[in-house]
């Protein structure tokens, strides 16, 4: 009888997973069909297609490559913002966390000044 009752229970929970993969893919396609129809046809002018920045022509090569440290900063923004979210929320349950959560969240910021540290003996942090 213990048998009947956990077949019927996965078997339920795969129907879950496969409604939720459907309704997934079946989004996807709306929006992408949607969009489709939304969208206009007509090709437009010869200024459609050119690049704008603020109401300013472009000249030169508009494809121009940004420097490595754009995207480093990039990087290390994104990574810290993270950590800073998980802090936050570290911080919220601060009374229930007791000393063994207090000792792992300054071994995290240990290490997170360690890989700051590194990086900004490396030169990283310096522009040029």
């Amino acid at each position: 009888m213990v048998g009947a009752s956990i077949e019927v229970q996965v078997t339920t929970g795969l129907w879950y997973v496969l409604g939720f993969a459907a309704a997934g893919v079946g989004f996807v396609f709306l929006t992408i069909g949607l969009a489709w129809l939304l969208s206009h046809r007509s090709k437009g002018d010869r200024h459609k297609g050119l690049p704008y920045e603020s109401g300013i022509d472009t000249y030169g090569d508009t494809w121009g490559r940004f420097g490595l440290s754009f995207y480093i900063y990039a990087l290390m923004f994104v990574a810290f913002d993270i950590e800073v979210i998980f802090i936050f929320l570290w911080a919220l349950v601060f009374r229930d966390v007791v000393l063994g959560g207090f000792i792992s969240m300054v071994m995290f910021v240990g290490i997170l000044l360690l890989g700051l540290g590194y990086a900004w003996r490396k030169g990283v942090l310096s522009w040029r």
